[in-house]
């Protein structure tokens, strides 16, 4: 069983994260487009390297934590849901964005019988779809607001760097590469 992870990780605006490394406030907001696509690169990468049945992908290190399988099909979902939030922002005024409970949907989707090549697929065309959205940001539209049921409120450009921060993070979670820094 996975304990749903309640922390607020709104924090990694503001400091680096001890874990991974990224330090999601000195990313320049025209970088994190490159920055998707090479995550996304090294997440398919990952999944492309293991066996035909996915066996060790669908290998949980303990009961407790997730598969690299199940954070794949995570990062493809928060790539999903967080493209959907940025037309949001873009397109409504101060939009309320919608709850999303990611271990219900892990559950619901059983993300750990997933094929890997299908969740790569799947991973990168999400990356790009989300990348070539913020590529085509600019201007006043950085400081366009959306905010979250619990009262975290974001502007494109700190909702850019707060996205980041999960699938590097993840990355980390499941091969222990630290976060590139941004050039």
């Amino acid at each position: 069983m996975i304990t749903p992870d309640t922390k607020d990780w709104t924090w990694v605006l503001s400091r680096p994260c001890p874990d991974c490394g990224l330090d999601a406030s000195s990313v320049p907001r025209e970088a994190v487009a490159g920055l998707l696509r090479a995550n996304a690169a090294a997440w398919t990468g990952l999944l492309a390297g293991g066996s035909a049945d996915g066996g060790e992908l669908r290998r949980r290190p303990d009961p407790g934590t997730w598969s690299p399988l199940e954070y794949a099909c995570h990062v493809r979902d928060v790539f999903r849901l967080f493209a959907v939030r940025l037309d949001l922002m873009l397109t409504r005024e101060r939009p309320l964005f919608p709850n999303w409970d990611q271990d219900a949907t892990a559950e619901a989707e059983r993300y750990g019988e997933q094929d890997p090549a299908a969740v790569a697929a799947g991973l990168a065309a999400a990356a790009e779809s989300l990348a070539a959205a913020f590529d085509r940001v600019g201007g006043d539209r950085w400081r366009r607001t959306g905010d979250r049921s619990d009262g975290a409120s974001f502007t494109v450009e700190s909702f850019a760097r707060y996205l980041l921060h999960d699938p590097v993070h993840h990355l980390w979670d499941v091969t222990g590469t630290p976060a590139a820094r941004p050039s």
